[in-house]
């Protein structure tokens, strides 16, 4: 298509820009038009889409009878089927008459269902009876119904990942996209931004009855640079708060940075591990992953008691029979069915007969694992001034266990 009939087309659906992508779209749109494909426009929001599918019906042989532009995200998912096939009177709750859907109404002519991604899966079976047969069924009904409808859908998803996750039918997508027309962010039509600002600027103060701001070239070029998440609508409401906000209508970079959000803000690369959807899917797995955290606590005051007991076997001689216990209940693992509902796990207390052989210094220093529990956690807190992280670190336990064992022995 010649430059001067993109020109045209640009003049009549007054579409801004010179960008060899917007070109290329608009030439694919008025390439296809003449045909019955299907076509999938893909894009960011805010992009200007919903100008496409005009063009397309525009010239095409069905212009001179229906067009209907249907936003799938809008319309709840309970009343989507009755909105595109119709329903039956009674066919439920508020249902008091027969009703026409826009396939229907459309009949010969076109539809643009803009957002296209966001139809339920049982919609999208629908759908791809229409596009395959030709063939629809009003809700409540067992009539099957013929229609001549022309389809051209939008969408700001990945409808590729949309298709992995369950979400999008793999086979409607393949009947949508005969034709692709994809988009292009405004970003990435960087000499088309300064074009649409100054549209936009000029249109605004035409309808308020006011002077038309200006900018310098430093504030062009911070427009140029600018990222424009919401692309070409983000452009026009600040090409707007400008207009009325600003007394002078001369703009400079200084000023117009006021209205570009972040844009003073370092953009340094995030690191970003991606989270799998299935982790933490059920209560189930959250509860276990605190019971192997805190089995782990469980075996890391083990691994403190044992240290002090080893530390003392040169003062300490058990029999033979309780030493066998000390050693049993230290070095074999954890039963993990050793849980209750209060403590979630119990620790069992090894047992001593009364025959044990010591000497004076022995009898004199306590042989219980809580005493000498509470005495490292006292002095543990002492030495780091109260600060349970610190004490935490020096008992090689975590600070919830810690803190788990303060309130236990209701240290001071």
């Amino acid at each position: 298509m010649s430059e001067m009939d993109i020109l045209q087309i640009k003049q009549r659906f007054g579409i801004i820009g010179n960008s060899t992508s917007l070109n290329r779209a608009i030439d694919v749109a008025k390439q296809v038009a003449p045909t019955d494909l299907s076509v999938l426009i893909t894009g960011e929001s805010g992009t200007g889409k919903e100008v496409f599918p005009q063009i397309i019906h525009h010239f095409s042989s069905r212009k001179h009878n229906s067009y209907i532009a249907v936003n799938c995200g809008a319309i709840p998912e309970g009343t989507i089927d009755s909105e595109l096939f119709g329903h039956e009177k009674g066919s439920f709750t508020g249902a008091h008459e027969q009703r026409k859907g826009y396939f229907e109404v459309a009949d010969n002519g076109t539809i643009f269902l803009d957002e296209v991604g966001e139809l339920p899966l049982s919609t999208q079976v629908r759908l791809l009876r229409v596009l395959e047969a030709g063939e629809f069924m009003k809700v409540g009904s067992s009539k099957v119904q013929k229609t001549n409808v022309r389809i051209v859908a939008a969408t700001n998803v990945n409808v590729e990942r949309a298709i992995e996750e369950g979400k999008f039918r793999q086979d409607l997508y393949y009947r949508l996209n005969s034709v692709p027309i994809i988009i292009e962010p405004l970003r990435k039509r960087r000499e088309d931004v300064y074009l649409l600002f100054r549209k936009f600027a000029h249109d605004f103060a035409e309808r308020n009855r006011m002077p038309a701001i200006k900018l310098t070239d430093d504030a062009k070029l911070l427009l140029e640079q600018y990222s424009w998440p919401g692309n070409i609508r983000q452009l026009k409401n600040i090409a707007e708060q400008i207009s009325v906000i600003e007394q002078e209508r001369v703009i400079d970079g200084e000023r117009i940075k006021k209205y570009l959000p972040v844009f003073n803000q370092t953009k340094l690369p995030a690191l970003y591990k991606g989270i799998d959807e299935k982790t933490f899917s059920s209560e189930r797995e959250i509860l276990y992953k605190v019971l192997f955290d805190m089995k782990k606590d469980v075996h890391d005051l083990k691994k403190l008691v044992n240290d002090i007991i080893n530390s003392n076997h040169e003062k300490i001689n058990f029999s033979d029979e309780n030493s066998h216990s000390f050693k049993k209940f230290y070095e074999e693992p954890i039963d993990e069915t050793e849980v209750n509902d209060e403590n979630y796990f119990e620790i069992k207390q090894p047992h001593f007969d009364s025959n044990i052989e010591d000497t004076n210094v022995v009898l004199e220093e306590s042989l219980s694992i809580e005493n000498k529990e509470i005495e490292l956690i006292k002095k543990a807190l002492e030495k780091h001034a109260g600060k349970r992280k610190h004490a935490a670190e020096e008992l090689g336990i975590s600070e919830r266990t810690l803190y788990r064992k303060i309130k236990e022995y209701n240290v001071e």
